[in-house]
């Protein structure tokens, strides 16, 4: 298991210590967390829950309603 030693400013450390006593984990459970979920190559589930939330969301067609048509393109 790796090791890192970071050095971070008073204020982010109250802030730090608060969150890690509010979720009862150990400062390197709470960093290794976050590194996970900044570092994540997939959405979060919550984003993932919000998928067709917006009834009222206009179609990409209706976006698109006059806009004008597209430019035609080059083979390649």
């Amino acid at each position: 298991m790796g090791q890192v030693t970071i050095y971070i400013d008073e204020e982010t450390e109250k802030r730090m210590l608060k969150m890690i006593q509010k979720r009862g984990v150990s400062k390197s459970r709470w960093i290794a967390e976050l590194i996970r979920e900044k570092a994540s190559a997939t959405w979060p589930e919550s984003v993932i829950k919000l998928a067709g939330a917006w009834k009222d969301m206009p179609t990409p067609e209706e976006i698109r309603k006059g806009m004008g048509k597209d430019a035609r393109r080059e083979s390649v």
